[in-house]
């Protein structure tokens, strides 16, 4: 029986590097990219061959798959676009340039991957895309505006492009994790330096809590689950004869999956803002 091949990116910590483990131990040859050398190069030395893929350039997206392609003689059973980041601050103050350079990674680069991996699943004919979004593809919270705008765009993309697909053997799965333990928190914070202007935004008083927040590690979150809850579903998704088109990782997207079709908009602002 031939070896599964999938592709992972933003595996160099956190859900990608957890999946990459846990696919390898079931048998699958798994290409572990990141978005920076030094992180390729410590997965090297693990035993993955691991391809430069940063979503926002455009060239290490084809050159990295071009890699894969050449490695695999030219075909891929999966794709599993995992890498993102978030920017927090209030809407009000977020420029143009910190949403262009969001989208840049969490959107427009996860849809190059995808596109171009499309016609080499349509020539062996079969795959399957798999795109980690968020609870926050269902729900908005505060302070999270561009994340939640560029899962709500993902959530979209991948809903169409799934149903545009099913005249195809490509099927297209969306996973929507909750709190999940990674470095997404302290991965945030050059952004949040680089965009925000908190010392001069109207919301300044209140930006002294979100600060405290983002810059100390006060332990997981209630509902908080490791990666492996993350990798369960996405091996589910991957093996599975019939997989969902989309499955929800934790408690809180479960709760608030159910609540945004029950309850009327007020309700559920009321609800979010109350934590």
């Amino acid at each position: 029986m031939t070896q599964k091949t999938i592709l992972i990116t933003g595996c160099s910590s956190g859900l990608g590097y957890d999946a990459a483990h846990g696919l390898r131990a079931r048998g699958w040859r798994v290409f572990a990219s990141c978005r920076q050398q030094h992180d390729c190069d410590r997965l090297i030395s693990e035993g993955f061959e691991a391809p430069l893929i940063d979503y926002a350039d455009a060239n290490s997206i084809y050159n990295g798959l071009a890699e894969v392609l050449e490695a695999t003689g030219g075909t891929l059973d999966a794709l599993y676009n995992n890498g993102a980041f978030a920017c927090p601050g209030a809407v009000e103050d977020l420029p143009r340039g910190a949403l262009r350079e969001i989208y840049e990674t969490n959107v427009f680069g996860v849809h190059d991957l995808t596109q171009a991996v499309i016609p080499v699943m349509r020539n062996q004919g079969h795959g399957r895309i798999v795109n980690c979004s968020s609870v926050l593809g269902l729900v908005g919270m505060k302070w999270r505006g561009a994340y939640v705008s560029t899962k709500f765009a993902l959530e979209g993309l991948t809903d169409v492009l799934r149903i545009e697909m099913s005249d195809t053997p490509i099927k297209v799965i969306l996973i929507e994790p909750g709190p999940i333990t990674s470095k997404i928190r302290e991965n945030a914070i050059p952004h949040f330096e680089q965009w925000i202007d908190h010392e001069n935004s109207a919301r300044a008083e209140q930006y002294v809590e979100l600060r405290e927040r983002l810059y100390k590690d006060s332990g997981p979150d209630k509902f908080e689950l490791p990666p492996s809850a993350t990798t369960k579903k996405l091996i589910h998704a991957l093996e599975s004869k019939r997989p969902k088109p989309r499955y929800y990782v934790t408690f809180p997207t479960y709760l608030m999956g159910a609540l945004r079709r029950v309850l009327p908009t007020r309700a559920l602002d009321w609800v979010i803002q109350k934590g």
